[in-house]
């Protein structure tokens, strides 16, 4: 048999990366599997990036025990691995007498549970502080310890750390089948066997199909479509914190969230679907969104869109987190991580390590653990005195790539330098391509820079991996003599 590691993590999305970080502390042997062609660039890349304060979850669930354990954990988070966060703080909108006794209700649940600084606002207050909400909002409740975060750069760092400490990484690896041989689990993936004594289940929307490979059936995923739309960097300040509306017992609802890099964007929807790869937006869904958020916001509609894009939700039929160990000894599902799952992230963690030790895995701290990484070079956000002192240490400082983020070449190679193999990877790791062009102005640049780096030809430079390919390849000079010499 090949290496057995301790813990094989099967799903490289946000919850994959932050259990990878937190095992990486210890002395263990451990791999990530991702079946996509990066980290992330699942349900996490299309993810609201929001980081909530838990008041509206019940105390009496999993998700709402862990979202206000996980919350405080984002500042020391930030300060080691340099990710973009920002505590903006959010408001939860009335429009009827009947829903400011929510509000109230929600304000006594969250103080119950231990969210700092709620607020109740009258419509005087919330509109001397949001003037470009609708005059028809009566009231809000204002919890300030709400932030807004870059879930792939987060998810990017904590997987960057982890595989500093030791974690392996296998992507364009998807498990086919699960053998469970006396104290060790075999996997065969697409790159190959696998062998541990613990297997962690964090394959999002496929979560039990993955459960299904042991014989475990307690439990299904049927995805939640949401469709989100990010607008202009015109409309930057119009809202200043995140407007959420009462939640219902599917979704927190259609939402106005400014987002750390100064866009806004608006959504999602919330619609099941049984196609786990249905990640098409419609007009339908942008009707939804912007009939709600104008009620909300009347300056915001549909001709601001820049760009759209829809996520799928890991929604399990028990309406809850489902993490903890399955009949099959090592095999440990942490499933059903859907919202407020990106915020919950560092306490899963925390809580999955707690119950492999519980299940029989020896913890030994390791000292040499390296817990900080410096930040991508955001040029933008420099200071003047700052781009000059950056161009004069590297020239590629002063070529712009991508002129509506002012992305520069030096930040393209450090996304590559960082893990990017794709024009997504590079997109989510600098920006290139996130502006009002929409990659029309960088993208052959990035390309280009993609293949030489990578030393691939051209035409094999994928948007995300699989066969995303942007150009066709061209056919070489005999071959197409010989083609014509045959007609």
């Amino acid at each position: 048999m090949n290496t057995v590691y301790d813990v094989a993590i099967i799903g490289g999305g946000v919850i994959g990366c932050a259990i990878a970080r937190e095992l990486s502390r210890y002395r263990l042997k451990c791999l990530l599997i991702e079946r996509n062609a990066e980290p992330a660039f699942g349900t996490t890349k299309t993810n609201s990036g929001i980081i909530h304060s838990g008041q509206d979850s019940s105390p009496h669930t999993l998700k709402g025990r862990l979202v206000v354990e996980a919350n405080p954990m984002f500042d020391s988070l930030q300060a080691e691995l340099g990710f973009g966060f920002r505590r903006i703080g959010a408001l939860v909108v009335a429009r009827s007498s009947a829903e400011l006794e929510e509000l109230e209700r929600q304000k006594r649940q969250g103080q119950e549970k231990g969210v700092p600084g709620l607020e109740l606002w009258d419509a005087d207050k919330l509109h001397r502080e949001e003037p470009n909400l609708s005059p028809e909002l009566l009231a809000a409740l204002y919890a300030p310890s709400a932030g807004v975060i870059n879930p792939y750069e987060f998810a990017f760092a904590l997987l960057e750390s982890a595989i500093r400490n030791g974690v392996e990484l296998w992507v364009e690896a998807t498990v086919e089948r699960i053998d469970v041989d006396q104290d060790v689990l075999s996997l065969s993936t697409t790159k190959g066997q696998a062998h541990a004594r613990y297997v962690l289940n964090c394959a999002g929307v496929y979560a039990d199909t993955i459960a299904a490979m042991v014989g475990e059936r307690s439990f299904s995923i049927r995805p939640r479509k949401g469709e989100e739309y990010m607008l202009d960097k015109r409309l930057r300040g119009l809202v200043r914190r995140l407007v959420f509306p009462l939640p219902t017992a599917v979704t927190k609802g259609i939402l106005i969230i400014p987002t750390f890099d100064g866009t806004i964007m608006v959504g999602p929807t919330a619609h099941d679907t049984n196609d786990r790869e249905d990640v098409s937006t419609t007009e339908a869904g942008a009707d939804e969104v912007f009939s709600a958020v104008g009620e909300i916001c009347p300056s915001i509609t549909k001709r601001d869109t820049i760009t759209e894009f829809a996520g799928l939700r890991a929604a399990s039929d028990s309406g809850d987190f489902i993490i903890g160990p399955s009949a099959v000894r090592g095999f440990i599902n942490v499933a059903g991580i859907q919202s407020p799952g990106l915020t919950a992230a560092p306490a899963i963690a925390r809580y999955v390590r707690e119950l492999l030790e519980a299940e029989g895995l020896q913890l030994e701290a390791r000292d040499e653990f390296q817990a900080l990484l410096e930040g991508p070079p955001r040029f933008a956000q420099k200071s003047v005195a700052e781009q000059r002192e950056a161009i004069a240490k590297d020239p590629r400082f002063a070529r712009v790539i991508c002129r509506c983020e002012l992305v520069t070449e030096a930040e393209i190679h450090h996304a590559i330098d960082h893990g990017a193999r794709t024009l997504d990877g590079i997109k989510f790791r600098s920006r290139a391509g996130m502006g009002r062009c929409q990659g029309g102005f960088c993208t052959l640049r990035c390309m280009d820079i993609l293949s030489e780096r990578l030393q691939i030809p051209f035409s094999q430079v994928s948007k995300r991996g699989a066969a995303s390919w942007l150009v066709q390849p061209m056919l070489d000079a005999q071959s197409e003599a010989n083609e014509a010499s045959k007609e």
